[in-house]
């Protein structure tokens, strides 16, 4: 079994490593996950750090999802740096304001 992120296929596509490639038999990409599958992802992240009430607004969800592509360590850094920017704010809850802070800030990444 060989597991790895994008750059591993196309790394196993160079000359010196089709050897490998060839024998390489069964092969899946987990697709992006839908917006709809990004908010259960960020609510269910919620839930586990023990919060039950709202605390993304639909709006940050969808701003965060178009931005992570709908990758979930994309998403992962968004949101916490989403979260990070809405403290900053003294926000009760992660709006489209630190959203976009969060995208803006990562970005330069």
């Amino acid at each position: 079994m060989l597991l790895g992120q994008p750059a591993l296929r196309a790394r196993l596509r160079l000359g010196s490593f089709a050897a490998l490639d060839q024998r390489v038999q069964l092969r899946y990409a987990i697709p992006p996950m839908s917006p709809e599958e990004t908010a259960s992802y960020v609510g269910h992240h919620v839930k586990l750090a023990g919060r039950s009430d709202t605390l993304f607004s639909d709006d940050a969800l969808a701003r965060v999802h178009q931005a992570g592509r709908g990758l979930p360590r994309a998403v992962n850094n968004l949101a916490r740096q989403a979260l990070v920017a809405a403290f900053a704010n003294r926000s009760a809850i992660v709006d489209e304001k630190a959203a976009r802070q969060a995208i803006s800030e990562t970005d330069g990444e």
